[in-house]
């Protein structure tokens, strides 16, 4: 489907909860509200959407949180969504504290591949920024995907004020495990306005330092805005995903459906189309509509250089970021 900007859309993210085991670093902090389960769209009717979705060119989807792990037979879920006839992938983003224990279960399920949030190697850090000290089950969790051949990304976000020095560590992970490792800027969304983040030219330069014989990957990988980049003997690659300074959303594919039923065109901005009442009283073709009608709503791009223009205020578990 492609977007009045031209943009061809075909990804879909999809948060299937707002609980999570973990504070989930700096987007859900202590003294949330969460939302009634009766008001999370059922397992039935988030494959609703995805068939939808794939009869207007939506073939992709990432299944997100909160914690997705948390919500009871989130492996059925991705069962569910493989199933769908024209859908070509199905990935998972997760804290990982709970992979190792459904490790055979996505692998029966034929997932894709798997990003695992993750800021830290260090155990106390990470128990400060997640609330728990479960390291080592997402360590467990790692080596369990690798295990099953199961694609894995690790996914993090550097804070000047809570984690500036881990991206050496970090890095270490793509030299000794057979997965990616992605520096994500900080979007000033919900918790994230509260702490200065640091720009992946900056983490590139400190990484180029250490490692002067990194060099552009370029073959293309992935559905996303990722650039990857080679160590000479590492097994994995490193990647950044340039939101802030990369500004990359000329070449945005996606759309997002939160676990309350809205389709979000943006993280920016708040706009978004509640499909629950149409999932539960109208058509499939009227849901078609509302998933082309939240494409051709996507703005030309953010404004996370400006907070004022900013509209987004919920918490970034609350959408699915």
């Amino acid at each position: 489907m492609i977007d009045a900007y031209g943009r061809k859309i075909n990804y879909m993210r999809i948060s299937i909860t707002d609980r999570c085991n973990l504070r989930c670093r700096y987007c859900m902090p202590n003294g949330i509200e969460l939302v009634p389960m009766d008001d999370i769209l059922t397992f039935e009717e988030i494959v609703r959407v995805c068939e939808a979705g794939v009869r207007v060119g939506i073939t992709k989807v990432r299944v997100t949180g909160g914690e997705p792990l948390v919500r009871k037979d989130c492996p059925d879920l991705i069962a569910m969504l493989k199933a769908i006839p024209g859908m070509e992938k199905v990935s998972l983003t997760t804290n990982g504290v709970f992979l190792r224990q459904y490790g055979d279960r996505l692998k029966k399920a034929g997932l894709d591949g798997v990003n695992i949030s993750l800021d830290t190697t260090d155990d106390k850090l990470y128990a400060d920024i997640t609330g728990k000290n479960t390291m080592a089950q997402v360590m467990a969790g790692l080596n369990s995907m690798i295990e099953r051949n199961i694609p894995v990304k690790i996914n993090a976000v550097l804070m000047a004020d809570i984690n500036p020095q881990e991206w050496e560590p970090l890095t270490a992970i793509a030299g000794s495990y057979p997965a990616d490792v992605r520096f994500i800027e900080l979007m000033p969304i919900g918790e994230g306005k509260q702490h200065p983040g640091i720009s992946n030219k900056d983490v590139y330069q400190q990484i180029c330092r250490k490692y002067p014989s990194i060099q552009p990957d370029l073959i293309p990988r992935g559905d996303g805005p990722a650039v990857y980049y080679q160590i000479p003997g590492f097994s994995g690659r490193i990647g950044f995903i340039s939101a802030i300074h990369g500004r990359f959303c000329s070449s945005c594919n996606r759309i997002r459906l939160t676990a309350e039923g809205k389709l979000k065109p943006c993280l920016c901005f708040a706009d978004a189309i509640d499909i629950k009442e149409i999932l539960r009283r109208r058509s499939a073709e009227a849901l078609a509509a509302a998933l082309m009608t939240s494409v051709q709503s996507k703005p030309p791009g953010h404004c996370f250089e400006d907070d004022e223009m900013i509209t987004e205020s919920r918490q970034m578990f609350k959408i699915g970021g």
